[in-house]
């Protein structure tokens, strides 16, 4: 069983559009067929139907990357991990934005055959995509609270400088402990973990958009060397300097 994904796009409708009454309905519907043993997969704000429905509570998920904090925040008993494009926890499949439909299909036909889904893939010119991260715009998602967003400000200031977690605190106006616990419910990350995306961030602009060297880069981000760069960016992203180069604007 595949969802649809709603109609709304962004949290504030999104919102609304989950308290109509279809939604409950289809919450049950859901409800029965996984008691049959459907397997059930769902992309983009369809999996906010899915998670309504319970049946993800206590086990893993993605969704689109713009829409997590609303998804933490409505669904604590999840595991949410925006950074990945799909998500299998037993019978259920969740995947990231719009055209990771592709990918939840692709996942399915997996299941029963991978070399199927392999060369399905190959018919449709799609590459494997395991990652939403480097699609993912960080001040994005800290602009969703004001509090994030005041850690977000000082960070990208002190980059270069280093990581304090009484600093950020104090510059954000509150404790160490409500700031962790702050971006843990909205970005499900430690402030440090965000402090590493936007040093991943401006480290691909600088290799998009200019000539500058891998060490000088890491120098400028607060890194000792372009060695811990490098392994840096294929941990986050996947992919190496040559790869990101490639792609510059």
């Amino acid at each position: 069983m595949l969802l649809p994904a709603l109609g709304e796009k962004m949290p504030s409708t999104l919102a609304e559009r989950l308290t109509r009454r279809d939604v409950a309905d289809a919450g049950g519907a859901l409800r029965e067929w996984a008691q049959g043993g459907a397997w059930i997969g769902a992309a983009c704000t369809g999996t906010f139907v899915l998670a309504d429905s319970t049946l993800l509570d206590g086990d893993d998920a993605t969704t689109s990357w713009w829409l997590a904090p609303l998804f933490r925040q409505r669904y604590s008993n999840i595991e949410l991990d925006e950074s990945r494009m799909l998500v299998t926890s037993g019978a259920f499949v969740t995947a990231g934005a719009a055209l990771a439909h592709i990918d939840l299909a692709l996942g399915l036909i997996r299941r029963q055959s991978p070399a199927l889904a392999a060369l399905t893939a190959n018919y449709l010119l799609i590459e494997p995509r395991v990652s939403q991260a480097s699609f993912i715009i960080p001040d994005h998602l800290a602009h969703s609270d004001p509090l994030v967003e005041r850690f977000e400000l000082w960070a990208r200031r002190r980059l270069a400088q280093g990581f304090s977690l009484s600093d950020a605190a104090r510059s954000a106006g509150t404790s160490e402990r409500t700031l962790a616990r702050r971006l843990r419910t909205v970005l499900g990350k430690s402030p440090l973990s965000y402090f590493q995306d936007l040093r991943v961030e401006r480290a691909v602009h600088l290799l998009q958009t200019s000539n500058t060297s891998v060490d000088r880069i890491a120098s400028e981000i607060g890194y000792s060397d372009g060695v811990t760069l490098r392994t840096l960016l294929r941990r986050k992203l996947g992919r190496g300097v040559r790869e990101i180069r490639s792609r510059r604007r």
